[in-house]
Order: C-alpha cells, then sequence, then structure tokens
C-alpha cells in the first residue's frame, strides 16, 4: 500500500529483514519492535480503507476527487428525450396588469388598437388564511337553542387547518428541518405562531393515520418478485438501535428495533413470510429464511478493490473486472443473458476462482487441535463466499428482476443518515417509530408519482393514495 506517495509495504519488509539481521538485539527488543510493526500495518490498514474499497461513505474520503468522466458523443446539454422545465405561460393568470402607451411620446399620428404583447411574471404570495365558521343560532318560543352543525373536523375555537399540519410535517419528515427551524418559518413567513409540541403532535396524527398504510405496503412487499433489504445503525436517546428497510421498485418499509437480526426481521414479520428473491449484502441473518437469495456485488467490488489494494490479491483485481464485464454484458442483452452466455461467464468465473486458490490459500490448521473454524484473512473469507455462494453472486445474469447490487436497499436508507447528521439522534423510540412510517410512506408515494406535499394532504384527509386502495 502506498501513502503519500511512500510504499509502506516495501518499507515495512526491510525493516523486518533488518531485525533478522540483526544479531545483537535484545529478545524483548526485537519483539517489542516487531509488535510496533505490526501495529503500523494494522492502522495504516484502516486509514487506506475509503468508499471504493469498503462501506464507508463517500463523504468520508479525504480530500476525494471527482472520477474522469468519459467523452460523450452527445452533443452538450439537453438531448431529444430529455423533459424540459422550462417555465411556460399560463392560459388563466391569477392578475392580469394593463400597460398603456402615453401618447404624448408619440410622434403626431392617428393610431389605432393592435393588441397587446404579452409577458408573464411567476412569482410566490406566502400568507395565512383564517376560515371562520359562523354556526347559525336558533331560539323558539320555549327558550329552546339549537346551533348548525359545525364540520366534522372543527372541534374547538381556534385550531390549526389540514394544509398547515400536512406542511408541517412536510418540512419535519421529509425536509429532515429541526422543529426550532420549522417554528422560525411560520412565524416569519406566515405570521403563524406554532409550538414545538404541535408539531410532534402533527407527526404523531400523521403517524396514527398510517397504520393502514403500513398494512398494505408489508402485504405488498411480501409478495413481490425481489425484494431489498438492509439495515444502518440509528442513535436513540444515546443508544444504538438499527433501522430496517425493506423495498422494492414500488414500496418502501422502514422499521427501527433494539436488535439487527433474526429477533427484529420476525417482529417485522416480512421477511419470515417471504418467499421471492432477497438481495442484500450477505448478512448472515438473511440467510436464515427460506426465500432465494441474491448477493449485492457493490460490495464485492468495494472488497476486492480493498484485496487488490492492499494485500496485492492479484485474482481479486482480475474478478473485480470480471464481474463489471458481466455486468455490462447483461445491460447489453436486455437484463438477461441466454444460456449460452451464462455458461461462458460462469466458466471464466469459477476458472479465475480456481487460480484464486493458489494464490489465497486456507490457512495452515494448527498443531494443535482447536475447536471452531480456524481464522482467515479479509481476502481468503470473501474467496470462500464468491465460491460457495456462486449462484447468488450471479443470479443477476439470469433473472431479469435481480439487479446487479442492493443498492436500491442503501439509497432507501440514506436519508435517514443525513437525519442523524442534522438532528444527531432520535430522542425517543416513538420518535423513530414515526420517522420510520411516515418516510416510508413519502418514499413510496416518490415511486408512485405522487409528490410529498400531496401526499401529506392525503394523510390529514383521513384518504390513501390510489394506489394502496
Amino acid at each position: 500500500m502506498k501513502l503519500d506517495s511512500i510504499d509502506v509495504d516495501t518499507a515495512i519488509n526491510n525493516v523486518k529483514q533488518l531485525l533478522e539481521t540483526e544479531r545483537d538485539l535484545s529478545p524483548a527488543l526485537k519483539s517489542a519492535l516487531e509488535m510496533l510493526l505490526l501495529l503500523v500495518s494494522v492502522l495504516l490498514n484502516r486509514v487506506t480503507l475509503n468508499s471504493k474499497n469498503s462501506s464507508k461513505p463517500p463523504s468520508s474520503d479525504p480530500n476525494r476527487k471527482k472520477g474522469a468522466r468519459k467523452k460523450s458523443d452527445k452533443p452538450s446539454g439537453g438531448q431529444p428525450s430529455h423533459v424540459g422545465k422550462t417555465l411556460l405561460k399560463v392560459e388563466d393568470p391569477d392578475e392580469i396588469e394593463i400597460l398603456t402607451i402615453d401618447r404624448s411620446t408619440l410622434p403626431e399620428a392617428s393610431y389605432t388598437e393592435d393588441g397587446f404583447e404579452i409577458r408573464q411574471v411567476v412569482d410566490i404570495d406566502i400568507s395565512r388564511v383564517v376560515t371562520e365558521y359562523q354556526a347559525q343560532r336558533l331560539i323558539n318560543e320555549k327558550g329552546q337553542r339549537f346551533v348548525a352543525p359545525f364540520p366534522k373536523a372543527v372541534t374547538k375555537a381556534v385550531q390549526y387547518g389540514n394544509g398547515i399540519k400536512a406542511h408541517a410535517v412536510y418540512l419535519s419528515q421529509y425536509q429532515l428541518l429541526p422543529y426550532k427551524r420549522i417554528q422560525e418559518y411560520f412565524a416569519d413567513q406566515l405570521q403563524i405562531p406554532i409550538s414545538e409540541g404541535s408539531i410532534y403532535n402533527f407527526n404523531k396524527q400523521a403517524y396514527e393515520q398510517l397504520a393502514e398504510f403500513e398494512t398494505v405496503c408489508k402485504e405488498n412487499l411480501v409478495t413481490s418478485t425481489c425484494l431489498h433489504a438492509d439495515e444502518t445503525g440509528i442513535n436513540i436517546n444515546g443508544k444504538g438501535h438499527w433501522l430496517h428497510s425493506a423495498s422494492n421498485d414500488r414500496w418502501t418499509h422502514f422499521y427501527p428495533h433494539a436488535r439487527r437480526g433474526v429477533e427484529a426481521m420476525n417482529a417485522i414479520n416480512i421477511l419470515p413470510r417471504y418467499q421471492g428473491v432477497l438481495c442484500h449484502d450477505h448478512w448472515k441473518p438473511y440467510y436464515r429464511y427460506t426465500c432465494t437469495h441474491a448477493l449485492c456485488n457493490a460490495h464485492h467490488i468495494r472488497e476486492l478493490t480493498r484485496a487488490w489494494e492492499q494485500d496485492k490479491q492479484k485474482w481479486a483485481d482480475e474478478m473485480k473486472q470480471l464481474l463489471e464485464k458481466m455486468n455490462k454484458a447483461v445491460h447489453a442483452a436486455g437484463g438477461i443473458l441466454p444460456d449460452k452466455q451464462v455458461t461462458f461467464w460462469t466458466t471464466q468465473y469459477r476458472a479465475l476462482l480456481k487460480r484464486a486458490e493458489v494464490e489465497c490459500p486456507p490457512p495452515d490448521k494448527p498443531p494443535k487441535v482447536k475447536r471452531g473454524r480456524v481464522k482467515r484473512s479479509k481476502a481468503r473469507n470473501l474467496l470462500e463466499r464468491l465460491v460457495n455462494f456462486e449462484e447468488d453472486v450471479l443470479r443477476f445474469m439470469i433473472n431479469a428482476s435481480v439487479p446487479f447490487t442492493n443498492n436500491a436497499a442503501e439509497s432507501a436508507i440514506r436519508m435517514t443518515k443525513v437525519h442523524q447528521k442534522i438532528s444527531g439522534c432520535f430522542r425517543s423510540t416513538e420518535g423513530a417509530e414515526m420517522f420510520c412510517r411516515i418516510r416510508g410512506y413519502l418514499s413510496t408515494c416518490r415511486k408512485q408519482d405522487v409528490s410529498a406535499t400531496q401526499a401529506m394532504v392525503l394523510v390529514f384527509e383521513g384518504k390513501l393514495p390510489d394506489f394502496a386502495l
């Protein structure tokens, strides 16, 4: 490995050779120096990890550079198939202002009207709307009083309308603004006082309204052809928890749990009932379920990159290139390969792994029999996974619904990390549950071409989107 143009591996090997030839060193000093070299190697292995050879996010890469883009044959600018976002004139403007010519500025002549040249300015008017309901009262000759009924949702002398509730939840759960910022927004832009407690209550109301939707979402995920699953750590009031996600191209479900493994997945009750193809990152608890499995090759490529850069495993670099070629071939074939090509690529895959066995052999068994499995290097563990789970690694070649990576699941939970960067943590389990249910609903609506604003309005009107009915 190299650090600041220094070949660290070569330097460490040179020091080790010098230690072997030095006869005057005491055993204690020699052992101490060897320990220091070991620590240097371990620390450097961690320092040289980045988003391309590990699961670290790109934001953690120091001084990261954008990859060079290949020059395209297409002309610059929007392409013919691109749907533009150009501002267009509207047929029915809200206001019309007539501009007349000061005729005193014109040369003397006889003029007749010739129509108008039109230009439009699109702007916004942020203002509050207060609706006052005046219920008629009648009294008969016996003194009995009768009052016209108010709308069912109008229960207090003064209350917030559904528009404010939907907007506050949209800002909180979709735009991820802290409660204090939302307070300031309503006060500055709309002159509406609103407390943190009210915003919390709006979120809670949306959470309760979406209980039926969550059930519908889970049932659709259980019956889907391909399902993406992933989990990520979250902080709830200073304690580590896990956010579990299950998603496909139409539906998204999130759920927080204190556990990461089977206990949490059984509580969510999606995977125990699922019988399609489950795409994941080879975390072992997923294999406790009897569905078909597909492994994320983006993870494999990052691990292969690390094995090549840090361990100098040549087979790893070759396997990385082979997997990328397979992916291109699948795309070129329209999502699934014919049997002849599957056989061709599988043969190359197996031949490369067979050569890798020579370069990266299993560890020697210790002279004394020990219980359990002998510890393997990271490169060896990766090699054994590629051998033992060949069908799951290559399933993307034979099933059009199975993608090359599990990036769909990673994209789904990415905003959770953004939320934690902004807020630090969830203050309570209830708050995490509200975030997960509402965020899963909004993610699903976007996949189904329902805007986040429209989705939140439907929630407070007590309706479900058409696709969920």
